[in-house]
């Protein structure tokens, strides 16, 4: 019967739904076993030396849970989603990111520092995985290379496109979106790696931005992205159970920088590129927080923030982590329905 349901294309609400409670199964009950793996193997993360004392505690405790809620995204979209160019392009980005990701992780324990790879070694991943994934999403799933705005204004990215090739099966290069691109998908997984400090405070905005874009990719007639958005959401509520205050294990480069990228191909593939910067404006609001501070520093040699990422200033304010993340949480939902209410002025 449930067989039946799944391949069912009179069922897509129920799909999505099933997809959210399959993929929180799956990471949920597989996360206990990796984490026991990670502890016997004496795997835990490295906290910077430099952030709240009270994080201290925190030295040693398991990571790279990612990579379990990569494996419960991908086998839920395996079994519910008919797949398609679109979840293939999207599938990939994740993965791969999540890979540039996991060899963060892992040069981060192998040497025991916060750090892993230099900011450069990232960039240079994230370019690589942006353009290509760029191109796949303009030359194979047919994505338009511009920008689109509440209200009806859009920007044509495409005026400067080198074309080689002809007929249907020419290859366009349209360098301005390009650009676009790698802006929008480096800077959506570098801000949701910053966003990564507190317990429960990634997983819970990245559920919540996932709920909404996959509410997007429905509307927009892609059931394959609504499956896979939802998956990543119910990946979000199984690792919630055990990154809850106080975590059991924490996401890693390999969770944060997979879902940042995965929120960001989801954008570029439902042409939702700037209603996505106000669903995840927490996580722009993390980054914007980080860039202010460097900058006010370098040039004052003041602070704006007591800490940064902004969640640390809330911290050195007196709020408990609880508070900071549920109020985090609440603001995330919030940008969520303000950007899903200016979608409906795209089309």
């Amino acid at each position: 019967m449930i067989g039946m349901l799944i391949g069912n294309p009179k069922y897509p609400t129920y799909q999505v739904f099933l997809s959210v409670f399959i993929a929180a199964l799956i990471t949920g009950l597989a996360m206990p076993l990796f984490i026991r793996i990670m502890k016997s193997g004496g795997i835990g993360q490295q906290i910077r030396a430099d952030g709240p004392e009270r994080h201290l505690i925190k030295q040693g405790t398991p990571t790279m849970g990612g990579l379990v809620m990569l494996i419960g995204v991908l086998l839920t979209c395996l079994i519910m989603a008919p797949p398609s160019p679109d979840l293939i392009c999207a599938m990939a980005v994740m993965l791969i990111t999540g890979s540039l990701g996991l060899l963060d992780d892992i040069e981060s324990v192998a040497h025991k520092r916060s750090l892993g790879l230099t900011p450069s070694q990232k960039m240079a991943g994230l370019v690589i995985i942006s353009v290509a994934f760029c191109l796949a999403a303009i030359n194979w799933v047919h994505v338009t290379p511009e920008v689109r705005f509440p209200g009806g204004f859009t920007i044509d990215l495409g005026v400067l496109t080198t074309t080689i090739g002809e007929g249907p099966g020419a290859f366009r290069i349209p360098w301005l979106y390009v650009i676009f691109v790698f802006l929008l998908l480096a800077g959506l997984s570098n801000a949701v790696n910053l966003t990564d400090g507190l317990d429960g405070l990634a997983g819970g905005t990245v559920l919540v931005a996932m709920l909404g874009m996959g509410m997007v990719a429905f509307r927009y007639d892609e059931l394959s992205l609504a499956i896979f958005a939802a998956s990543i959401a119910g990946a979000c509520i199984g690792f919630l159970w055990h990154n809850c205050y106080p975590a059991s294990i924490f996401m890693g480069d390999t969770g944060s920088l997979a879902l940042g990228a995965a929120f960001a191909a989801c954008a570029v593939l439902t042409k939702t590129e700037v209603t996505s910067l106000v669903m995840g404006g927490l996580f722009v609001c993390e980054a914007l927080s980080v860039m202010i501070q460097v900058v006010s520093f370098k040039r004052t040699g003041r602070r704006v923030f007591l800490m940064a990422p902004i969640h640390h200033h809330f911290e050195k304010l007196g709020w408990s982590e609880n508070k900071v993340v549920i109020r985090f949480w609440i603001i995330s939902a919030a940008f969520v329905a303000l950007g899903f209410a200016l979608y409906f002025q795209l089309r």
